[in-house]
């Protein structure tokens, strides 16, 4: 049987667990695809799966117009791209790779001095979900590039551009992430505290989870007040929110739990009602994160 040669073509670079699923996200769905990994016994693997496995990056990038990069880091990056040299001319490379917005843009002034095209991509979601509505895809760079990889993108999960400047998927993944980080040490912390008082985890979890839902509201009124710079008294006046907050941060300290975090509020609500806006809410000690 004579293989197809009208199939899409790209290429995956990096065979971590993203990176091999998202070159078996392609093969499934009928891809011609190139597989490169720095140790070779890992693209070895996709090649029972009909992967075409290329002995070196520049040969892995020159076989296809689009180059996926799924590295560990950025320095693993900059190290394919140092190797990939003038095979990058005419092609457009997509990393998928953690990092921070300055090292995004960089790149894309890599690729531009060497002919490419850049769009920077962050993928939340986990390998096993790979090309399906589960994972989403925040993409930045060069417009014309991504609108032309597109319909291969949207093959590994939900996409969305957030438009030329290559660092603003960067800046979309690592809020969502860090936001995540900061709401989940916050639990932690909190089960700590109902834990040593006593009282039964699951079932305070239970309830804090069926609370939670009225927080998407409140974080898009926060922001519109922000935006406006209009701050009405969201959770109540700071004058009334910072009597509540002496009482957590001594309910706290008395069972040993942290109270770090408690205590930097306080200490923006004190300079904010010590400016005067004592009737404002929450929302307005924005103000005192400004630049």
């Amino acid at each position: 049987m004579t293989e197809r040669n009208d199939r899409p073509s790209v290429t995956v670079i990096g065979m971590g667990n993203m990176g091999s699923a998202v070159a078996r996200a392609y093969l499934e769905r009928g891809y011609r695809t190139t597989v490169w990994n720095r140790t070779a016994d890992k693209a070895e693997a996709l090649a029972d799966a009909g992967a075409v496995v290329a002995s070196t990056a520049a040969k892995a990038v020159a076989a296809s117009p689009l180059t996926i990069l799924s590295l560990l880091d950025n320095t693993a990056v900059e190290d394919v791209l140092a190797s990939v040299g003038q095979a990058a001319v005419g092609h457009t490379l997509v990393s998928l790779t953690s990092g921070s917005p300055a090292q995004a843009r960089a790149n894309e002034t890599w690729a531009a001095e060497h002919g490419a095209a850049y769009v920077d991509g962050k993928i939340m979601g986990d390998p096993p979900d790979v090309g399906t509505p589960k994972v989403s895809l925040a993409f930045s760079g060069d417009r014309d590039a991504f609108e032309t990889a597109e319909p291969a993108l949207r093959e590994l999960g939900t996409v969305l551009y957030h438009g030329p400047d290559a660092g603003f998927a960067a800046v979309e993944f690592n809020a969502q992430v860090a936001m995540g980080y900061e709401f989940l040490m916050g639990f932690l912390h909190t089960l700590n505290l109902v834990e040593r008082e006593g009282m039964n985890l699951e079932a305070f979890t239970e309830r804090l989870a069926g609370s939670l839902n009225g927080y998407a509201g409140l974080l898009q009124m926060m922001t519109g007040a922000i935006k406006s710079g209009t701050y009405g008294p969201d959770l109540g006046s700071l004058d009334v929110q910072a009597a509540l907050m002496d009482d957590l941060i001594g309910h706290r300290e008395s069972t040993g739990v942290e109270a770090v975090r408690m205590r930097e509020v306080k200490s923006l609500m004190d300079g904010r009602i010590a400016q005067g806006h004592g009737d404002q809410g929450f929302s307005s000690m924005y103000e005192l994160l400004r630049p």
